[in-house]
């Protein structure tokens, strides 16, 4: 696993062994951002991310290597938040991130209640949570975090269909790629 592209493009990234975490693949990652920043390589310069159910940190990470300003990780796993921790300090990353260790439906009030808007929410618990999926779709879509700009992805199995509208949020594009889709939301 590494980091695609960006400031600290090709440098590894460390995952844990024997735990219920799956990273989000390198060329799932990649798909990701090529769709995000479609044709406009600026497009995440200085934005906010939300990368929920962090696990490794891999999604965060690459937002920061293509410049994001803030990149908030949650994760409730005392052994994945010190591996984000280890991954960010691998690189050098000093600032411009926070992560929270403790559980996704803990962690949107604290950060709504502290007035974090964010450009990017992606959320990727795993696949057998599935009825995590609604809670946090739900939650971000009551909460302040989003503005009408913002852009939320679900990665999920294939086979699972997190739903198309969550209040406000309405799904307006999803990829397959393997195993994996990514469904993308905004306030409709």
């Amino acid at each position: 696993m590494r980091v695609i592209a960006g400031k600290y493009r090709s440098r590894p990234l460390q995952s844990l062994r024997g735990m219920d975490l799956r990273p989000t693949a390198d060329r799932l990652r990649e798909t990701l951002f090529n769709v995000l920043n479609a044709g406009n390589p600026d497009a995440l310069a200085g934005s906010v991310w939300l990368d929920l159910f962090a696990g490794t940190g891999a999604v965060g990470i690459e937002a920061i290597s293509r410049g994001a300003a803030m990149v908030y990780f949650v994760e409730s796993s005392t052994a994945a938040a010190r591996l984000v921790r280890e991954n960010l300090q691998s690189l050098g990353v000093n600032a411009g991130f926070e992560v929270l260790q403790q559980d996704v439906a803990r962690a949107l009030p604290h950060l709504d209640t502290g007035g974090v808007v964010a450009d990017f929410a992606f959320l990727d618990p795993p696949y057998h949570l599935e009825a995590a999926y609604q809670q946090t779709l739900d939650a971000l879509a009551q909460s302040c975090l989003l503005k009408p700009q913002t852009r939320v992805i679900a990665e999920h199995h294939k086979k699972f269909d997190p739903g198309e509208t969550f209040g406000a949020l309405r799904r307006y594009r999803k990829l397959q790629q393997g195993d994996a889709a990514l469904s993308f939301y905004r306030v409709g």
